[in-house]
């Protein structure tokens, strides 16, 4: 079985704006490259290969996102990465979860087929990642923004695919907000 892994990302310097109360800019990069650098490196733990969507960063491959928004870019990401010789399973990973671990994606990658994994975040009603078996989710539709995670779940019940929440640490704790700055310390410290 084909697991790949899907990191949406953004250009450098338009990361977590929402930061910017506690953050000033040059320590916003730093921070989203240090989560960047974590979720690559559990990836490459867990999965056969790793695609980023957005800016090309290092020698990853990458597919250019054309700025028609998130759920746009992913739908043309997966309609590409469909084609061909697709993997068995998409896992599309939210790249600012700095306490992700490749155990965590190995869970995303275990499920079983025309079973869909959300991963929400820690309130429960976000999406921080999905797992997507192909070629019966080529079709998906993301839903992310508020409330993605029960859209989610709708979209792959239209699929005729079971959904199931997948809840750990690494995969629930996002930066979004300042409060939550205190589950990255650990890697802003060496970004520092």
């Amino acid at each position: 079985m084909t697991v790949w892994a899907l990191i949406p990302v953004k250009a450098r310097g338009r990361g977590k704006t929402r930061l910017a109360p506690a953050l000033p800019p040059h320590e916003r990069d730093r921070l989203v490259e240090a989560m960047l650098s974590r979720v690559i490196e559990a990836a490459a733990g867990a999965v056969d290969r790793t695609i980023l969507l957005g800016p090309p960063r290092g020698a990853l491959p990458f597919i250019f996102d054309d700025g028609d928004g998130l759920n746009a870019a992913l739908e043309n990401a997966l309609a590409i990465l469909s084609r061909g010789a697709p993997p068995d399973r998409l896992i599309v990973v939210a790249g600012d979860l700095p306490r992700l671990d490749a155990q965590d994606l190995r869970q995303l990658a275990a499920l079983p087929a025309c079973t869909l994994g959300i991963a929400t975040d820690r309130h429960g009603t976000g999406t921080n990642a999905l797992s997507l078996p192909l070629p019966k989710a080529a079709g998906f539709r993301f839903q992310y923004g508020t409330g993605s995670a029960e859209l989610h779940r709708a979209a792959a019940e239209t699929l005729g695919l079971n959904a199931v929440t997948i809840t750990t640490s690494g995969l629930a704790k996002d930066i979004d907000e300042p409060a939550d700055l205190a589950d990255a310390e650990h890697l802003f410290a060496l970004a520092n």
